[in-house]
């Protein structure tokens, strides 16, 4: 039987006596960007060890009345697509973006992931019609590998292509590139970050991945036994430094963690309850202290971002809850960067209809915020 923790009925899990982590908004960190650009969803974010926000956001998203500028004859002054790739300082200003179609690679139909190592790669990958691969740059924007071809994706098993990659992040001890794969696929994949070259890939509960497997209507996700298989999206992937693998599995409304080998470890769900189809878990990121003791789950489908003991995976702390557009509300909650800036600050980015990328600031140690909003449980 499932036992709920952190809920109204039962009190939030106890923190070491000084706080847990605390955040405000902070909607003007980003500077504006040059040549009247102007951008769209944002599919992903990520911050490396310089505190660099890096936004891969969606060019062909952006609506038709917000590109005029790029028109032929220019229809209005403002504004211009921006390039994919988006590089700020620590400071919030503009520093390079690069990206889109070239003869030396193949760009992704539709942008999601994006993320830097601590060796200065940037990794790009997308969720469309036939992004089947992944991409590595130097963080100046330089090529140097592609992992599978696009429209090649041979299922859940095929070692050489992904299919549709929703995240990604390299381990450093391993140096390997961990991706949750993804909107088609139902697995994570192992690579090699140097050579690309195929290492493994698990499903759920560590299995061989199941295309097969018919996913249930979304009323019977929510009750009876958790289900044998991942359903899509496979959204969300970090690495812990003590070699645990947390896998977003959106859909279902879990967390999957796994050792790097793809035992698995244990399972809780995140709002179970939730019956839209965009499921609860949408990204994570680690703590940056050197127990990484805290794991944040961006909740998606009900506007919150989580604050998690990791080692129990309890409920310790949320903040927002509430939809809109307005600066101090969630809209699509949909990125998060999977690390905080060495200050503990949170980046996020929406997708939809939000279309903005922002930062939530660290205020320091403090009471839990808004305890008994969400919902752990584990089987």
């Amino acid at each position: 039987m499932a036992v709920a923790l952190g809920t109204l009925e039962r009190p939030v899990a106890q923190t070491n006596g000084g706080g847990v982590p605390t955040f405000d908004w902070d909607p003007l960190f980003f500077q504006d960007l040059p040549n009247r650009w102007t951008t769209g969803q944002v599919g992903g974010i990520s911050v490396d060890d310089r505190d660099h926000t890096w936004i891969a956001h969606r060019p062909a998203s952006i609506a038709p009345t917000m590109r005029t500028a790029a028109d032929n004859p220019r229809a209005a002054r403002c504004c211009t697509p921006a390039p994919p790739i988006l590089e700020f300082d620590q400071n919030g200003t503009f520093v390079r973006a690069f990206g889109g179609p070239s003869d030396r690679y193949e760009w992704p139909t539709t942008e999601h992931g994006v993320y830097a190592d601590q060796k200065g790669n940037v990794w790009v990958a997308g969720n469309g019609k036939g992004d089947n691969h992944i991409l590595k740059f130097t963080n100046t924007g330089t090529f140097v590998m592609q992992i599978g071809r696009r429209n090649q994706a041979k299922g859940s098993n095929d070692t050489a292509n992904v299919h549709g990659a929703a995240a990604m992040v390299v381990h450093p001890k391993t140096n390997e590139l961990f991706v949750a794969d993804g909107y088609t696929n139902r697995r994570v994949i192992v690579f090699d970050a140097d050579t690309g070259a195929y290492k493994r890939h698990w499903g759920a509960y560590g299995r061989p991945p199941d295309d097969a497997y018919k996913i249930p209507p979304r009323p019977q996700l929510i009750v009876g036994p958790p289900q044998a298989s991942f359903a899509n999206p496979v959204h969300a992937i970090v690495v812990s430094n003590d070699g645990l693998v947390y896998v977003g599995d959106r859909s279902n409304n879990r967390i999957q963690v796994f050792k790097l080998d793809g035992s698995f470890v244990r399972e809780v769900f995140i709002n179970r309850d939730t019956l839209q189809n965009e499921g609860t878990v949408h990204n994570f990121a680690l703590s940056r202290d050197p127990q990484q003791r805290y794991l944040f789950v961006a909740d998606g489908s009900n506007k919150a971002l989580l604050t998690l003991d990791r080692a129990s995976m309890t409920l310790l702390s949320t903040f927002g809850g509430q939809g809109g557009h307005n600066a101090r509300q969630f809209f699509h909650l949909h990125s998060l960067a999977s690390q905080p800036d060495s200050k503990g600050n949170l980046y996020i980015g929406e997708v939809n209809d939000g279309q903005r990328y922002y930062r939530l600031r660290n205020t320091g140690l403090g009471r839990p915020q808004n305890p008994g909003y969400s919902a752990v449980t584990a089987p």
